[in-house]
This record gives C-alpha cells, sequence and structure tokens, in this order.
C-alpha cells in the first residue's frame, strides 16, 4: 500500500506562489506579443553555481535549454551520435572528428576546426578540470574540417566523453576573460542572452539555427531552490515546466501534470567483505535476504521508485534485457552478531531508509546499531571500512553515459570508492573487460557480466532505483524527459 504523500498548508502553497508572481514575465526579445506563440517559462532547482560556466556542472543547464551543443551526443543505450561532428574514426590514441559544415555561433562567427580545439583545450587545461576529464590526458589539433582528439592512453569512449555537456563548443569570445561566458556564444537553437545572476536567465530562439528551427520563441529561466514554491508555480500556472518536483508535493498535484523519471541512480547497501560480520559470505547472503525492498520503496519513497534487480536500473533500457540469473551464495545464520551500519543526512530519504533496515536485519537475527551523520562528517570513515554496511544514493552512469566507470570504482580492488572493501579476482577480471571493450553491444554485455560478478560476491545489495519528478503545465508539448538531465526543452517543445 502506497503512503499517502504529505499535505502542504494551502497559506504554504499561497504564499510560495506569492513569491513567483512576476518572475516568468517574458524577458525575451522575442516574446509572445509578436504572435509566434508562447515563450516556455522553467522553474529549475538548483540556481547556477559557477556563473553558468560549461566547464562546471552548470553546463547540464546550458545543454537542457538547447543553447550549448557538443560535438556528438547519446541515444538512450548510451551509442554516440553526429551533433557538430558528422563523423570520427580511431587510430589508436587518436580519434578524428569532422566538424559539420554551415554551423554559426550566436555571435555570427562560424564553427571551425579551431574554434573546436579552442574549447577543447581550455577545458582539458582548466583547473579544476571538467569533471568529464578527470584522470584523462587530451590534446586537440585542428586541420581544415576535421580535429583529432588524442589521449595518453588508448581510450574507446572518446566519443563518449566528448557528448558530456562540459565539453561543449563556444565561441572564442566566450574565453576572453577569467571565467567562460555562454551569453550569446553558443550554436544551439536557442540564444542565451540575459542572465540575472542566480534568480533567472532568458533565451530567444536562434533563427539561424543549422538543424530544425525551435518551435517556442524563447525560454524564461528562474531558479525555485524551494521544493514547495516549484510545485506551487506548477499548481497555480506560473510555470510550464518544474524540474524536481519533491515526493511529498506530487501528491497534491494533478497527477496528469507530473511525470516520473527513471534515474540512473541506485540506493545500494554495501557490505564490509574484508573485516567484521561481513567477511563471511553466508552472513552477507543473510543480509541479502533480510532486505525488503519493496516495503521500502512503498514506505519511504511513497511508491515513487524501482525496486532494484541489479546495480543498474531502467534509466538504462538495455540492462534487464542482457541480465541473467546470478550464482550466490547460501545464507548463514546471523545467531545475533552485532553490526554496525553507516549513513548520511545529506539526503533526507537515507535515515529512514537506514531505520527501515534496522528493523528488517533484526528480525533476521542481527543486531544492528546505525550511524547517521553528514556526509562530510562519515566519508572517510566509510571508505576506510569503519563501517559493516553503508547505504549510499549512488550515480551508476557518469558524465559519460557509461557504468563501466562507476562499477570500477566502486568494486575493483584498486577502485577509489570501494565501500564494500572488496578484492575478488575475478571481479576485477569482469570489470578490466568492461572497460577495455570498445563502445557498443559488446561493451554492454560485458558490464553487465561485469554487475554479475559483483552481485555474486554480495559485496552489494542494490535495493532501489531512484525517479526524479518532472512537471509539465496541461499546454506543454514536446518538452524532454531525460534521465541523463541532458535534455528538457527541445527545438519540439512548445507552450500551446
Amino acid at each position: 500500500m502506497r503512503v499517502p504523500g504529505r499535505l502542504v498548508p494551502l497559506t504554504a502553497i499561497t504564499a510560495a506562489s506569492a513569491l513567483l508572481t512576476g518572475c516568468f514575465s517574458s524577458t525575451g526579445a522575442d516574446g509572445a506579443a509578436a504572435g509566434e506563440g508562447k515563450r516556455i517559462r522553467v522553474a529549475h532547482m538548483l540556481p547556477p553555481r559557477s556563473g553558468l560556466s560549461p566547464l562546471s556542472d552548470d553546463a547540464f543547464k546550458l545543454s537542457r535549454w538547447s543553447t550549448a551543443e557538443t560535438l556528438v551526443k547519446l541515444n538512450p543505450e548510451g551509442d554516440a551520435k553526429p551533433a557538430l561532428a558528422t563523423e570520427w574514426k580511431q587510430s589508436g590514441k587518436s580519434w578524428t572528428f569532422t566538424i559539420r559544415e554551415g554551423v554559426t555561433f550566436h555571435d555570427g562567427t562560424k564553427l571551425t576546426g579551431d574554434a573546436v580545439v579552442n574549447s577543447l583545450t581550455r577545458a582539458a587545461t582548466a583547473s579544476p578540470k571538467p569533471r568529464i576529464l578527470d584522470g584523462v590526458e587530451l590534446t586537440a589539433k585542428a586541420d581544415g574540417d576535421t580535429v583529432t582528439v588524442t589521449t595518453a592512453v588508448e581510450d574507446p569512449l572518446v566519443p563518449q566523453r566528448l557528448s558530456s555537456p562540459q565539453l561543449s563548443i563556444l565561441a572564442a569570445k566566450a574565453y576572453r576573460g577569467k571565467t567562460v561566458n555562454p551569453v550569446g556564444t553558443g550554436t544551439g537553437p536557442f540564444e542565451l542572452t540575459k542572465v540575472n545572476g542566480t534568480s533567472s536567465a532568458a533565451l530567444d530562439r536562434y533563427d539561424d539555427y543549422w538543424g530544425d528551427k525551435a518551435k517556442a520563441p524563447g525560454i524564461d529561466v528562474t531558479f525555485v531552490p524551494d521544493g514547495t514554491a516549484r510545485a506551487a508555480a506548477l499548481r497555480t500556472g506560473e510555470a510550464d515546466i518544474v524540474e524536481a518536483i519533491p515526493v511529498s508535493q506530487a501528491a497534491v498535484l494533478d497527477p496528469d501534470l507530473i511525470t516520473e523519471v527513471p534515474m540512473p541512480r541506485t540506493n545500494t547497501l554495501y557490505l564490509n567483505t574484508e573485516k567484521g560480520v561481513f567477511k563471511d559470505a553466508s552472513l552477507r547472503a543473510a543480509a541479502r535476504e533480510a532486505v525488503d525492498a519493496k516495503s521500502i520503496v512503498e514506505g519511504v519513497y511513497e511508491g515513487r521508485a524501482d525496486v532494484a534487480e541489479g546495480l543498474l536500473g531502467p534509466a538504462l533500457p538495455w540492462a534487464a534485457d542482457l541480465r541473467s540469473t546470478v550464482k550466490r551464495a547460501k545464507a548463514g545464520d546471523p545467531s545475533g552478531r552485532s553490526i554496525t551500519i553507516g549513513t548520511f543526512t545529506d539526503r533526507a530519504e537515507l535515515p529512514e531508509v537506514a531505520a527501515t533496515l534496522q528493523q528488517q536485519l533484526q528480525k533476521a537475527g542481527f543486531k544492528v546499531k546505525l550511524d547517521v551523520r553528514e556526509y562530510a562528517n562519515i566519508e572517510s570513515d566509510a571508505l576506510a571500512g569503519e563501517f559493516d554496511a553503508f547505504i549510499l544514493s549512488r550515480a551508476t552512469v557518469l558524465d559519460s553515459g557509461d557504468p563501466a566507470a562507476y562499477l570500477y570504482s566502486d568494486f575493483a580492488s584498486e577502485g577509489s570508492f570501494n565501500l564494500a572493501q572488496l578484492a575478488d579476482d575475478k571481479v576485477d577480471a569482469a570489470l578490466r573487460k568492461a572497460s577495455d571493450t570498445a563502445a557498443g553491444d559488446a561493451r554492454r554485455k560485458a558490464v553487465i557480466d561485469a554487475e554479475a560478478a559483483v552481485l555474486g560476491t554480495d559485496a552489494a545489495v542494490p535495493m532501489l532505483h531512484e525517479r526524479v519528478i518532472q512537471g509539465d503545465a496541461a499546454g506543454v508539448v514536446g518538452a524532454a524527459h531525460d534521465p541523463r538531465e541532458r535534455e528538457l526543452v527541445t527545438t519540439a517543445t512548445y507552450v500551446k
């Protein structure tokens, strides 16, 4: 049975709506008064943290507004497809990309190989580097309409890396100051025309776009960190598209206005395989069998999550079809053995998940103590293996759109985020194979084989896959619902 959403007092909703009144007025030059349709009003959760620099996580906003573009893009399976580059080929450590002809930046300058090299070089030499280039040495060289990208070691995922919004290609003038300025320097169907600090932004349709013309005349963006206020904006008609509506607010909204988008994020119970109670594989199996993920989904997440069948969830549509039965150890008898489970308060649902797990594991015969702190105060102990178990909400697909990096980081003997302290030769071999296999069907199969190798150790018990709730007003047509959070308003999006 689903637990009903918590009702918000009408006075709170009214007050939140009042705060937004006037925030979504058309601030661009190409408004509805011109008779070209309605501008799209978007309410985002997080304000810009780095002045909308594409070298930061703000890049995903530029991508979601369709103003900054990359050389390649990813399809739902994670395969690289043409964007500002039309084709590419690999030769050892180098990849050569053919740059699309007839593309102009929003400042009127042309997209050239030199412009691409300029953007990629600024990203590769930035301090700190964009997350997608963490640990990657990359250089770029132009030769007419081609650009050759070379890495220090052979990398089968270079095209996927170049799909990251953090490697967007901008006009030269974007880089003239100490910071990167995306205003009027992208190539997308919408031109960023105005940024008002951390409060709002405006974009106008770019009529010289190289692809299909956008159906909407522009976008008006407001940053609304308060979840109640975002939900109120949708409920009262102050916004057309609303990002990340809290679960507690979804119950008070018209179900027809919200869409639950599966996220590449898994809530997982990591078990310490190196020392303590869970060094014993049979007791790890006992813990796995004790976990009732369905009750956690229904109780903590109010039914707005998916019970996990593996480490990779429905945001990766190919995973379920490739998965097969995993061989695991038989469960032993806990016999009152004491364990400590750690988690953190930064994600509001995790302490409640921990309390539910405590009850489930105690029922199975364990004695369970919880240690719940802020993440900054618990991470070092977790990585050092100070807990018998740790609960984490973990992104399973990093910026390249590929889960192999996450699996290696979390479960390889030398993984940098090995909470389970796992050291297993079979797992290491499977992870190396997945990391080294070329992108495509063979790599996806190798990834699932690596997932099976990890699950076979019971070092991790995947419980659920999270969703994000997006609100679209009744008149919105064609808004994207993207698990990778790279798309939101596209050329096909408009308001009736």
